[in-house]
Order: C-alpha cells, then sequence, then structure tokens
C-alpha cells in the first residue's frame, strides 16, 4: 500500500479522499491555489504546498506544478478526484513517467472513452446499444442531410465534451447551423478539439448510470445502477439508488453491458457508463465516465463498499476483495448537490463569505463538505460546496430523512440550492418516481417559486445583526479574561482559535 498520496483537486473531494487515505493509514498531500490558503482540504492534509494563482488553468490544472510537488513531498501515488486533471491522459502519463501510481484507468482507457466518437464506435463493435446518431464535417449542405436524416428535435455534441459542455439542442432546422457553430467554439475553448457529432434526442428519457469496478488481474464488477435525471442544462442536482425504474432484470442487463463496456478497454479502477433509458425500457450508451463520481456516495449506502478505499487497493495491484454474487443492494439513498447558487434567480452562482453553519446529524445522514464558518465561496470554481445523502430502510424513508436533514442543514451568509432541494423532496412527481430528465426544464417542469414574505426578511436581518453582536461581544470578553490572566496572547487570536479551532 501507499505511504503518501498527493491530491491533486479542492473542495469536498479532497476532503473525502483525504478521509479515506487516513483509514488507511496513508499520509496526504494537498495542493492549494492562492484563494484556497484556508480551505477544509489543506487543513485536513498532513502537507499543504501552494501550486499558483486563483486561476485553475494556472493552479488545478497545471499538472507540471502538481507532479513537481508529489516529487517535492515524496509522495509515492497521485488521486485526482474529479473534474481539473481526472479525465487527461496526458497529465495521467506525466503521472505514470515521473515514477508515481496513477490512481485511475491506464492513459489509453482515458482517451478512448473520452472520444465520444471513438467510444460510440467501440460500443456498437461490442454490441453496446448506442443513441442513433452520426458524425459530421464542416460541410454546411452534409450536416443538413446528416440532421434531416436523424430527424428533429436533436442534440449536437462536441466528441472531447462532458459536463454539459459543447453540448446544443436543436428543436428545428432553423437553430441547426447557429447552434453547431456555437458548440464548435465552445468545444474549442473547453477542450481543444472542435470534433461534432449529432445525435438524436431520446424523449422523456432517464439517466441511468452503472458504477463498476476493476482490478489489474481482469476482475469485473459493477456495484448496480444511480438514478441522476434530475438535472439542470445537462448538470446533475439530485441522485439516487436504486433507481425506481430499473427491475432486477434491467438491472442485470444493464449491469452486463457496462462490464462489456469496461473489459473491451481494458479499464482498472472506478468508472462508471452512462445510459439513456428510453420510455420502453430500453437503454442507449451514452458515455463512459473515467474517474470518481460525484454521486458515488448513495451507491457505498446502498452497497457498504467504499469505492475511494477500493480505488486505493486496486491502484496498489490488489485483487478486488468482492465477486459480483457478493455486491447486495440494501435500502435507497438520495443525494442533493448543495451548490452555491442562487435557485431564485436562475441559478445564479454566489461568492462570498460564510458566517454560520450548522450541520445536519442523526442516523443515515451523511455530509460531504468542503466549508465550515468563516470560510470564502470563491468565483474562481465549481459551485459546489457540499453533498448531503441520506440512507433509509427505502425511497419513502430516505425522502423523509433528506427532508429533515435539508431543514437541520443552515449554511448563512450567502444563497445555496437548499430551497431547491426542499421543494423537489415536497413534489409529489419526485415522491412517486415519475420523473425523468426533464422534470427541471421540460414543458411541464418543475418551478421553484420567488415569493419572498416580507416578514421573513426582517426576522433574518435581525436575526444576522444578533449573531454579529455576540461575536463581537464574545471576542471582547476572551480578551479581557485572558489580560486578567496574565497572558500574552491577543484577544484577536483566542477569537480566531474560537472560531477556526483547527490549526492553520
Amino acid at each position: 500500500m501507499f505511504k503518501k498520496v498527493l491530491i491533486a483537486n479542492r473542495g469536498e473531494i479532497a476532503v473525502r479522499v483525504i478521509r479515506a487515505c487516513q483509514e488507511r493509514g496513508i499520509k496526504t498531500v494537498a495542493v492549494y491555489s492562492d484563494v484556497d490558503r484556508t480551505a477544509l482540504h489543506v487543513r485536513y492534509a498532513d502537507e499543504a504546498y501552494h501550486i499558483g494563482p486563483a486561476p485553475a488553468r494556472e493552479s488545478y490544472l497545471n499538472g507540471t506544478a502538481i507532479i513537481e510537488v508529489a516529487l517535492r513531498a515524496g509522495a509515492d501515488a497521485v488521486h485526482p478526484g474529479y473534474g481539473f486533471l481526472s479525465e487527461n491522459a496526458d497529465f495521467a502519463q506525466m503521472v505514470m513517467d515521473a515514477g508515481l501510481t496513477w490512481i485511475g484507468p491506464s492513459p489509453e482507457a482515458i482517451r478512448i472513452m473520452g472520444d465520444k466518437i471513438t467510444a460510440r464506435k467501440l460500443m456498437m463493435e461490442i454490441g453496446v446499444p448506442v443513441v442513433p446518431g452520426v458524425e459530421v464535417g464542416f460541410h454546411e449542405e452534409e450536416v443538413i442531410q446528416a440532421a434531416e436524416s436523424l430527424g428533429y428535435p436533436l442534440l449536437v455534441k462536441a466528441s472531447a465534451g462532458g459536463g454539459g459542455k459543447g453540448m446544443r439542442l436543436v428543436a428545428n432546422p432553423r437553430e441547426l447551423l447557429r447552434s453547431l457553430a456555437a458548440a464548435r467554439r465552445e468545444a474549442l475553448n473547453a477542450f481543444g478539439n472542435d470534433t461534432i457529432y449529432l445525435e438524436k434526442v431520446i424523449p422523456r428519457a432517464r439517466h441511468i448510470e452503472i458504477q463498476v469496478l476493476a482490478d489489474q488481474h481482469g476482475n469485473y464488477i459493477h456495484l448496480g445502477e444511480r438514478e441522476c435525471s434530475i438535472q439542470r442544462r445537462h448538470q446533475k442536482l439530485i441522485e439516487e439508488a436504486p433507481s425506481t425504474a430499473v427491475t432486477p432484470e434491467l438491472r442485470q442487463a444493464m449491469g452486463e453491458a457496462a462490464l462489456r463496456a469496461a473489459r473491451a478497454v481494458g479499464y482498472t479502477n472506478a468508472g462508471t457508463v452512462e445510459f439513456l433509458l428510453d420510455r420502453d425500457g430500453k437503454f442507449y450508451f451514452l458515455e463512459m465516465n473515467t474517474r470518481l463520481q460525484v454521486e458515488h456516495a448513495v451507491t457505498e449506502l446502498v452497497t457498504g463498499i467504499d469505492i475511494v478505499k477500493e480505488q486505493l487497493t486496486i491502484a496498489a495491484g490488489r485483487r478486488l476483495r468482492w465477486r459480483q454474487e457478493d455486491v447486495q443492494i440494501i435500502g435507497h439513498a438520495i443525494e442533493c448537490r448543495i451548490t452555491a447558487e442562487d435557485p431564485y434567480n436562475d441559478f445564479m452562482p454566489v461568492a462570498g463569505r460564510i458566517t454560520s453553519l450548522i450541520e445536519p446529524t442523526g442516523p443515515g445522514v451523511r455530509l460531504e463538505s468542503g466549508i465550515y464558518a468563516g470560510c470564502e465561496v470563491t468565483p474562481y470554481y465549481d459551485p459546489l460546496i457540499a453533498k448531503l445523502v441520506v440512507w433509509g430502510e427505502n425511497r419513502a424513508e430516505a425522502i423523509l430523512r433528506m427532508r429533515r436533514a435539508l431543514e437541520e442543514l443552515r449554511i448563512g451568509g450567502i444563497h445555496t440550492s437548499v430551497p431547491f432541494h426542499q421543494r423537489v423532496m415536497d413534489s409529489a412527481r419526485f415522491q412517486t418516481g415519475q420523473f425523468d430528465t426533464s422534470f427541471v426544464e421540460g414543458p411541464d417542469g418543475f418551478c421553484l417559486t420567488c415569493e419572498v414574505q416580507p416578514e421573513l426578511m426582517r426576522i433574518a436581518a435581525i436575526a444576522a445583526a444578533l449573531v454579529e453582536k455576540e461575536r463581537g461581544e464574545q471576542a471582547l470578553m476572551l480578551g479581557r479574561a485572558h489580560q486578567h490572566a496574565g497572558g500574552n496572547h491577543s484577544g484577536w487570536k483566542q477569537a480566531v482559535w474560537r472560531h477556526f479551532p483547527r490549526g492553520w
């Protein structure tokens, strides 16, 4: 097993990986940008190193700087988390060339699955169904003919795309060329590759994904499905496991298809194969994410398998401890992504200081967080600040538990997506499992009212003033008490220690 692992990431996923390493007895190395000097992952790691300014391209996307830190710190492996460099095959190869272990799949597997057109062709060769689509060139006539052969509506998608970037929905022929040009520009800026293809829209489809694990000895298992249909602009908002739309027979069929896809590229470590499920129960390969998923926690809660620890074990060359018949799905888990966004203002990202924080606790509640009271949420990175995950004996209990946990969760100082999640949990459509990927933005989409009660605004203002007044008085009392005791530390330092109990 490794002695020291560098986590090439930030936020809640860096904290999650650090905790897994600590439970394995592995030392951890954090990296941070200018604005993350006091971030939670920096405080939790055994060592932390500065890697650059706030913009991600100058810090968390600077692979050379990260590898230099790993070598300087004496790390023997690199865990990429998700996002940033996690699906960058060149970075994975650089890590391996530096004599470090890459905790993830091979660069070759990342390259094949990262190119959507190549992956689609491979899936068709091995008999995994794909959404009907066609690659297009730069000639307008060719594009128009290809679109007409598929029919409208359709999706323009970047071959190197992901996370909704380089993707446009085209409802009719008039929108085609404009959407194509916009998708090409976005793909070129985001991925350095403007190769585009067209894909038929599967109406009212559900987004179902299969978690797979594979070791370096040819053993493959899947951990069942996650339902990720509650999305906005192709960004997942709520995930759950298992799906209400998947029968045991369908789960077996989708699991076998996912393992067939993984075997086709000699995949190792953790990965996720994403499918669209239509209203007739037919499923289609969408893409494979060659990394840890944000929503991996719901699978962990229903299977009891710690996926991050398994990643470490697999990367160290050990065999999977589980066989397919060992995997049992027990109960139901739901995850809400808590983001620094204003759901009453078209989910506009927000930044600012978190003035207070009360975390939910109790049976079946898990909070994966990268924040604390007093920390700053900056505009430089993804707005995801925490993941609230619950488990229940069944879906009804999980929904009730999530409602309770959301009510307990209090984040002061900034807008968050918590009100959106509360309304979804109260929605009859969600409670009965009658939803698909159009739940939020479809013609009969979910609506979050923006009515603000004046009385609540006045109460919030008074409460905020009282909190600030109390903090000022506490700092003053600490200073006086210490002066009376003859101490050398200033009242300011004591106040800092009181509010930020962990070491700087």
